[in-house]
């Protein structure tokens, strides 16, 4: 991340440390693994993945910036998403095409390094076919967190790509209008990771790993505000279109069909 970006932070969060509890427990064993299984690994192309999360039988939710080439910030084909539920060691419990992608009707992809992408940093990835197995259970949406929460994170990353790893306990350290602050440990393949609560003991997504930043030197993770994000990206799956419409940073609007359609196709703005 820029030190810009790390300065903008350090505005409203000012004054707070930004201790972290490092500890990562790997979720590599079938018993550690146990109740994460709706978490996966989202393939995208030959060499890219991004996290993501079931919340239905047949959505993952995920981070919008993954719908995106980080090189050239063209955006992917739809067939080029596979959901591997509870990959861990080389094998998933369930494997999944993608049907469709919806990202956030306000989101627009203006590069990694973008703060103004993160407010809106939500996609849904719609499955070929539903997930129904006893074993994996979608997750319930909860309620925002506020400064001084304690929440914590399943993700994958380039360290951990054959195994997801559960940080229990990290905290929020600030928000600003649609953006979460928190200490947990993320990196490159964490993006559209699920940031949860555990009230009463059950495990609720409250944001979506967006980006890596640095706050007084240490690292961050910038996570999306959800609760009103959220109903507006459902409300445009809803509406149940054959294309998909992501706003691009210069070449105008992709639309895209869904899987085994025609590919992209570049509009004027």
């Amino acid at each position: 991340m820029r030190a810009g970006l790390a300065a903008i932070f350090g505005l409203f969060v000012a004054g707070m440390a930004a201790a972290q509890d490092l500890a990562l427990t790997s979720l590599a064993t079938a018993d550690a693994d146990r109740g994460w299984e709706a978490v996966g690994r989202i393939d995208i192309g030959k060499s890219a993945f991004c996290t993501g999360t079931l919340v239905a039988p047949n959505l993952v939710l995920t981070a919008a910036h993954c719908l995106y080439d980080q090189v050239s910030g063209k955006p992917y084909a739809v067939d080029d998403f596979e959901f591997l539920a509870g990959w861990r060691n080389g094998r998933a419990v369930a494997y999944r095409g993608v049907r469709r992608i919806v990202a956030h009707p306000d989101y627009v992809y203006e590069g990694r390094n973008r703060m103004d992408r993160v407010a809106y940093d939500l996609a849904f990835l719609e499955l070929d076919q539903p997930i129904r197995l006893p074993s994996i259970r979608p997750f319930e949406i909860g309620q925002d967190p506020v400064q001084g929460d304690q929440v914590g994170v399943v993700s994958y990353a380039l360290d951990r790509a054959d195994a997801p790893a559960l940080q229990k306990s990290c905290d929020v350290l600030g928000r600003q209008p649609g953006v979460l602050v928190f200490t947990c440990s993320v990196d490159f393949g964490s993006s559209g990771a699920p940031i949860f609560t555990m009230a009463g003991g059950v495990p609720r997504i409250v944001s979506v790993v967006s980006a890596k930043a640095e706050l007084n030197s240490e690292p961050v993770a910038l996570g999306t505000e959800m609760s009103g994000p959220l109903a507006e990206l459902q409300a445009a799956y809803d509406q149940g279109a054959a294309t998909l419409i992501i706003r691009g940073p210069s070449s105008g609007t992709h639309v895209f069909g869904v899987s085994g359609e025609t590919t992209a196709k570049f509009l004027k703005p």
